[in-house]
């Protein structure tokens, strides 16, 4: 995580350099170009975008530094001595042959495709929304997977 967390620091640094570059670029840009008596001398767009990616990359580092001294342990990927199974945690259980998954999918792409075209499509995906949420969640009472 101390990788991650310099990574972001590091990145947020070269934002804040590129946005005062840029800022500074776009003014000097302005006076020389006579045309541009009518417009703003800094090119706001570019300047905030820039910034607010600055911005984006120091809150990330802050809350990884914080969230790696709260937790008080390195991470395997930290850790010298660590071997590859100390980084493989059980993740949960999944279901290879469940079909439910793929439906659910393609519900919740009928609801949406609702919203943006028609709002009565999402009308037809909403149950079968509703039908795979409550497949998928009792696969395993049912049929040969039952216990």
């Amino acid at each position: 995580m101390r990788v991650n967390a310099n990574l972001f620091w590091i990145l947020a640094a070269f934002f804040v350099l590129s946005a005062a570059g840029y800022t500074i670029w776009s003014i000097l840009d302005h006076q020389n170009n006579p045309a541009n008596a009518q417009q703003s001398p800094v090119e706001w767009v570019g300047a905030v975008a820039i910034t607010l990616a600055a911005v984006l990359s120091f809150f990330l580092a802050f809350y990884i530094t914080i969230t790696q001294n709260a937790a008080g342990a390195k991470l395997p990927e930290d850790r010298v001595d660590a071997v590859i199974d100390d980084g493989d945690p059980e993740v949960g259980h999944f279901s290879p042959w469940s079909w439910w998954p793929m439906t659910l999918g393609f519900a919740l792409a009928l609801v949406f495709l609702g919203f943006a075209v028609g709002i009565w499509i999402t009308f037809i995906g909403f149950p079968i929304v509703l039908i795979a949420i409550i497949g998928w969640n009792y696969e395993y009472y049912r049929g040969n997977f039952a216990r």
